[in-house]
């Protein structure tokens, strides 16, 4: 029997930042349907999103145009 600090559900990009974050001082496992490669992360073709406070002209408004456009509009707004 395996025994773990801390078992992590899901390779996505939060599951797998999550346990790399963990691994540094706890025994973490990690449980995933697929490969990493696979996960819905891995497989979004239009990049993912994100509102940078350092960045130049950034904004939640910004932020969120762009992830309804990354949607093709189908998300709600």
């Amino acid at each position: 029997m395996y025994e773990f600090d801390a078992v992590v559900i899901g390779a996505g990009l939060a599951g797998l930042r999550a346990a790399h974050r963990l691994a540094r001082r706890h025994s973490t496992a990690v449980i995933s349907k697929v490969y990493p490669m696979r996960s819905h992360t891995g497989a979004a073709q239009g990049g993912i999103a994100a509102a940078l406070a350092n960045a130049s002209e950034d904004s939640w408004e910004t932020h969120m145009w762009d992830t309804v456009r990354g949607g093709d509009f189908l998300g709600d707004q």
